[in-house]
Parts: structure tokens; C-alpha cells; sequence
């Protein structure tokens, strides 16, 4: 239905010319646009390299998802940010030659998605595009934009609920607003756009999906539909105003303290200042919520900053990207992550997608070869198969915890009393001086019930106990060496910060191999993990720790070392 659309919309009336031009609010990067001048394609965790003028479009996609980036036309913000004369003349030859291959409704790139990101880009960096233009080819991109825009107005429908509808109906606000003739689409679209934020925004700002990244790409797109509405003397519905002002909060909640998102649910960073980009152009002054934030749980003090996975999994379709990471946390201090939890391995093949959704690849106990959730059976989907989240805990509560000295907050989930009877309750503080993180994990089996199934599981593992681990993945920057004869891990951090690991209770310490997933990366980069292995044998099993500065350490360092990119290199 999508390339019948497409074909039919190639035979409407175009475009003609411009009637308003939204400002271009994307960020690219300039490291990313020599690259792409040079010939080295880097999308979706893949690289191709080829010759310098190479057009993309005779380059072989290795992946569906690198596919979608070319089609999506993202990098174009990459090559604005550049901004040479080789940028400009890569920009016009790539979209001039996209125009010829697929201008006439066939190709990948005919999904409302993909359309609506296109519009976008198109119409930010027209300049970009016509400057120094032919009749023809100017005629040609005003014919394009005209057909993708009455493609979008009949086919927004067709796309998922979610991140993809948003970028659709973003992309048809700003064809209707910009482009003559196509008017009629500003309303429909605006007043559609309204539904979708009171169907997938919930009261708290959240999103089914609890991925921080992909809530922070429908922020994003919120806000440009809203600033293009005024620019061109329309106002955005109230719900689509009140979505972003429910948002800003949550996302406040989910930054770390270098500015980057918490990675939970199959979410990175996020791009480089994206995330204060779109606070600071949202002009939401909201403060972070008092409770949890989309299900995650905020400390913050000093230049430490610690968020926790505190509620229930996504579930059902909204969980085809989710992790079984309950209870879960990440550590940054000041411009300096220092744990983490692996993050998706979406990016670099089945094999690491499946690992980096497993509770091992997070900072959180679990039982020894088994994940707080478990994945069900690839089901088929657009994106090719994916695998929904299962018997995921039932029951996970948070609450505030702390005193005096220290904020804190305490929370259980469920997940393992069907299995073993044991409940897992964490207790994480952070002093108020920011210098000191405490945690405390305990096992339990609590009721009757629960306590006879232990006792089962005990005979299950012959009377040794019950196995688990408590891990602590390290950024790569981290630099962590057993101290004190093996009983505490110090970890150095490019700032000139030195923390402590310690801990106390029957477990033995363990400094070992991990990886850090993300997707800006050609592969997996290698880390370390702190481990605690131990065995439960009793009704209640208690591990304590704290992540402590050294002494010596000041309380305000000054952090001038540069941060390696995170693309590829020249």
C-alpha cells in the first residue's frame, strides 16, 4: 500500500516553491560530516567505505536499520554542520540523485517514517541543497517534496504508534507550513498530532517503551512542531503544549550529570547536546518529579548523579527493545561515567542484541545464569524479528529512603520468587556531598510459601546454595585495579578522580572483562566489570558496598582532559 500511495502521489500537482521556511533546529556533527566527504559511511553501527564522491545511493546497505539511515536522510545534518564546499556539493548530488533513483515512488525510502524524517530535512536545508541549483533540478526537489507530502497526508496512518507516527505527522506540519498548496494538511495534521500525545504520552511523560533516547526523539520532535506552528503564526493544539510540558520534567530526571541520558531499554546517550538543546528550546521550566520519572529513580548531589531502573519492564510490543533490567543502576560523576550498564547490542548483530537485554549486562544482581525477565520467541516485524519481554516481575515497588546525611531510595521486584522464592530488595544512597554512594542487596524469601520454595531450590543446587552476582559495569575511560590485597577495586577516572570500591558480606571480589555497547561505534569496546559472586543459603541474604572518592580527591576538580569522539576517526 505504501509504494501504491507513493506512486499515485507522483502523478499530483507539485509544489511550486516555499511560502515559509522553519530555522534548521537538527544537530549534526562536523567530525561525522568530513567523514561522510571522505567516503566512510558509519550508520546504524556499520561501516562501508568507499571511494571519496561515491553516491550513497550505489552503496550496498549491510542492515535494514543502515538502509532506513541513508533513506532517512540524518546524515544531511552532518554535512550542514560542515558547511564547506565539498559538504554543499555532497548534499546536492546525493539528494539530486536520490530524486532521480526514486523520485517516482519506488525504493525503500517510501515509508511514512522515513518520508516525514526526510521532509524535515529537506526543508531545513533547502538552502543547502539549491544554492547554485539548475531550473530543473530546484523544479524537480519542490515536484519531491510536494509528492512526499501528499504521500504522507494519506499514509501517517500506516505507521506505528510511537517514535515512527511522531516523526510522520512532524514532517507533514512542516510540508503543510512551508510549502505552497499544501495548507490544508496543517490542520489535520496538527489535530492528529494532539491524539498521538494523549494516546502514547502518559500523565507522568512517559512513554510505553521507557527508552530515555526515544523519548528524548519525541521531545524533539514535539518541540519543532511547536516552534514552526508560531514561527508560522499558528498555535500548537493545548495537548501537544501540555505533552511537552508533562516530557521536560521527565527528561530533566533521566539526565546524568555530564549531560548524557541514563541508557536503559535499549536507549543510548543520545546525540551530543540534543538533550539541552531540546530542554533549553522547550522553554518548560518544570522541575524534576518528586517520585519516579518514566519508572526511574533520580539522586543527585554534588557532581554525582545515580539513576535507577525502580519500576516494571515495558511489556507486550512496547518491549521488542526492552531489557531485563530491574532494579538496575548508573553512576556518573561530573563529565565522567563511571557505571553503567552495557547497553543495546542492537547494532552489531543478533548475538550481542540478545546478550546486552540480559540482566548480566547490567549493573544489578541476578541470579547466576538467569535475567529478571526472560525473552520469548523472536516474533516477525517490520524491523525483521524481535523478541517480546516475559514473565517479567509482577511486583516492583520503589519508595524514598535516607536520613540526615544521605538521600537515598529503596526498591523489590519479584522476579526470581517463582523460580527460587527469593525477592530482591536494593537500597542505593548518595551522601549529600556527592562523595559517597551505599548500596545494600538482599535475597529473601519471605512468606511461608516463598520460603518452602527456597528450601526446594536449595536441595535443586545440592544444599550449596542458591548462586548470583552483583555486577558493576565500568565506562571504558574507567581505570580499575584490585587494591587492599584484593578486598577493594580502585577506579581512576580521566578527570584526575579516584574512587573506591569496598564491600561487606559473604562474597568473594572480582575484577573482570565486560563491554560497552553503543551505537556511534563499529564494534563493541572492551571495559571491566566489578563482580561480587556469592551463594544464598539462608531465608535473607544481605551484601553491603559503597562507592566512595578517595580522601585525597578534591571536591571540585577542575576537568579540562578532552573527550576521545565517538565516531569514527579521520
Amino acid at each position: 500500500m505504501n509504494r501504491w500511495h507513493a506512486r499515485r502521489a507522483t502523478r499530483a500537482r507539485p509544489a511550486t516553491g516555499f511560502t515559509s521556511q522553519p530555522e534548521p533546529r537538527t544537530i549534526g556533527g562536523y567530525a561525522r560530516g568530513k567523514q561522510l566527504v571522505a567516503g566512510n559511511f558509519l550508520f546504524a553501527g556499520h561501516l562501508v567505505q568507499a571511494a571519496p564522491g561515491t553516491s550513497l545511493w550505489e552503496l550496498t546497505p549491510p542492515t535494514p536499520a543502515f538502509e532506513a539511515a541513508l533513506h532517512g536522510f540524518g546524515w544531511i545534518d552532518d554535512l550542514a554542520a560542515l558547511g564547506d564546499r565539498q559538504a554543499r556539493a555532497r548534499a546536492q548530488y546525493w539528494t539530486l540523485d536520490w530524486i532521480e533513483r526514486y523520485g517516482r515512488g519506488n525504493g525503500p525510502g517510501w515509508v511514512p517514517d522515513l518520508a516525514g524524517r526526510r521532509l524535515i530535512r529537506w526543508i531545513s536545508h533547502a538552502l543547502l541543497i539549491l544554492t547554485g541549483a539548475e531550473k530543473n533540478e530546484s523544479e524537480a526537489f519542490f515536484r519531491l517534496l510536494g509528492q512526499q507530502s501528499i504521500f504522507l497526508s494519506r499514509r501517517w496512518q500506516a505507521t506505528s504508534p510511537g517514535l515512527p507516527r511522531f516523526e510522520a505527522l512532524t514532517g507533514l506540519i512542516y510540508a503543510g507550513l512551508a510549502l505552497e498548496g499544501m495548507g490544508d494538511y496543517v490542520g489535520k495534521a496538527t489535530r492528529a498530532l494532539a491524539k498521538e500525545c494523549d494516546a502514547q504520552i502518559d500523565e507522568d511523560g512517559g512513554i510505553p517503551t521507557r527508552n530515555p533516547e526515544e523519548l528524548l526523539e519525541v521531545f524533539t520532535l514535539l518541540n519543532w512542531a511547536s516552534l514552526a506552528l508560531v514561527e508560522a503564526g499558528h498555535s500548537p493544539d493545548p495537548a501537544h503544549t501540555a505533552a511537552i510540558e508533562r516530557i521536560a520534567p521527565t527528561l530533566r530526571a533521566l539526565r546524568h550529570s555530564d549531560g548524557g541520558l541514563a541508557r536503559f531499554h535499549g536507549g543510548g546517550r543520545g546525540i551530543e547536546g540534543r538533550l539541552d538543546q531540546a530542554l533549553a528550546a522547550s522553554g518548560t521550566r518544570n522541575t524534576q518529579p518528586k517520585g519516579l520519572a518514566m519508572g526511574y529513580a533520580r539522586l543527585s548531589s554534588g557532581r554525582t548523579s545515580v539513576v535507577m531502573d525502580a519500576a516494571q519492564p515495558p511489556t507486550g510490543k512496547a518491549s521488542y527493545n526492552a531489557h531485563a533490567s530491574t532494579l538496575a543502576i548508573e553512576i556518573t560523576s561530573g563529565r565522567r561515567p563511571l557505571v553503567v550498564n552495557c547497553g543495546s547490542g542492537e547494532h552489531f548483530g543478533d548475538d550481542w542484541a540478545k546478550a546486552g537485554r540480559a540482566t548480566p549486562s547490567h549493573s544489578v544482581l541476578g541470579l547466576t545464569g538467569m535475567s529478571s525477565s526472560r525473552l520469548g520467541t523472536p516474533e516477525p516485524t517490520v524491523e525483521g524479528p524481535r523478541a517480546q519481554l516475559v514473565e517479567p516481575p509482577s511486583e516492583v515497588e520503589a519508595r524514598a529512603a535516607g536520613n540526615d546525611s544521605m538521600n537515598g531510595i529503596v526498591a523489590g521486584h519479584n522476579g526470581y520468587v517463582g523460580s527460587y522464592g527469593l525477592t530482591h530488595v536494593r537500597r542505593v544512597e548518595l551522601a549529600l556531598d556527592g562523595r559517597m554512594v551505599a548500596g545494600e542487596d538482599t535475597l529473601a524469601a519471605m512468606s511461608e510459601a516463598e520460603q518452602a520454595r527456597f528450601v526446594r531450590a536449595l536441595e535443586r543446587e545440592g544444599d550449596r546454595g542458591v548462586p548470583f552476582d552483583i555486577r558493576f559495569h565500568l565506562h571504558p575511560d574507567v581505570d580499575a585495579t584490585l587494591d587492599m590485597g584484593g578486598t577493594a577495586v580502585s577506579m581512576a577516572l580521566r578527570s584526575g578522580e579516584i574512587w573506591v570500591f569496598r564491600f561487606e558480606g559473604r562474597v568473594e571480589l572480582h575484577l573482570t572483562p565486560s563491554v560497552y555497547l553503543e551505537k556511534t561505534r563499529l564494534k563493541p569496546r572492551a571495559s571491566k566489570q566489578v563482580v561480587l559472586s556469592g551463594r544464598a543459603m539462608e531465608y535473607a541474604t544481605r551484601i553491603r558496598w559503597t562507592l566512595a572518592k578517595a580522601q585525597d580527591t578534591p571536591i571540585g576538580t577542575r576537568d579540562l582532559v578532552r573527550d576521545e569522539p565517538d565516531e569514527l576517526p579521520d
